[in-house]
């Protein structure tokens, strides 16, 4: 029996990989408000009611494509961050993170789109989502809360925060348990934000004739933002 399920679980993940790749295929090609069930099973030689079995819904498909992605991406943060080290200046570290998730969004434009681009019609996300999405943005609060703890980090720059914003930061300290002054956390909201309008510019083509050295300019700007947040002079 045990052999016998063995087979039946590794078949049923090689499907579930298969439909994922035509889906994949799909927001390429059409879109991801044309994500169609009924293609993705003609395209994989399959009746729709077996594909129902494994994703009884577009929506179900589309955040399991939702989750591999912020996971794909947040992975590709994770291991920047592990391969900087611990002992890299902090500059170093997030620049070196930042880096990854341009590096992982060009080569998986389409990818990229689906969890950062327009919003899909008539898809809300679920739950589910959210813990993979939050990757990228708590490799960042890592090496801002190691320079805070090694007594390095600077106020941030620039005018203070509006009270309301401040309160809004404290809340999600307290949420996420971080241990970071709120105004750094209003600070890192803000970079974070401008991290992924920088890529998505790039991505998008809103740079198209306007920045040529997209590389060069790129690290120029997320330096910047780690030097607001207080992470070097």
């Amino acid at each position: 029996m045990t052999v016998i399920r063995g087979a039946r679980e590794r078949a049923r993940a090689e499907i579930t990989a298969a439909i994922k790749n035509e889906a994949r295929a799909q927001l390429a090609a059409e879109g991801a408000a044309r994500l169609s069930l009924r293609a993705v099973a003609r395209e994989l030689g399959m009746a729709s009611s077996a594909l129902y079995r494994y994703f009884p819904s577009r929506d179900d498909l589309l955040t399991a494509l939702i989750v591999d992605a912020y996971d794909a991406v947040g992975a590709a943060a994770e291991a920047a961050l592990a391969t900087a080290g611990t002992t890299a200046a902090p500059v170093d570290r997030w620049t070196t993170v930042c880096r990854a998730v341009r590096t992982w969004a060009l080569a998986h434009p389409h990818e990229y789109a689906l969890i950062y681009g327009s919003p899909v019609p008539g898809y809300t996300a679920p739950q589910t989502t959210v813990q993979p999405a939050a990757r990228v943005a708590l490799c960042l609060i890592a090496i801002t809360r190691d320079a805070h703890a090694a007594g390095t980090l600077r106020t941030p720059s620039g005018p203070r925060p509006p009270a309301s914003a401040l309160t809004d930061a404290a809340a999600l300290a307290g949420r996420l348990r971080i241990e970071l002054p709120a105004d750094v956390i209003a600070a890192l909201i803000a970079a974070w934000a401008e991290l992924f309008g920088l890529v998505g510019f790039e991505l998008f083509g809103q740079f198209h004739q306007v920045v040529e050295a997209r590389e060069e300019f790129f690290t120029h700007a997320v330096t910047r933002l780690a030097l607001q947040i207080g992470l070097g002079e």
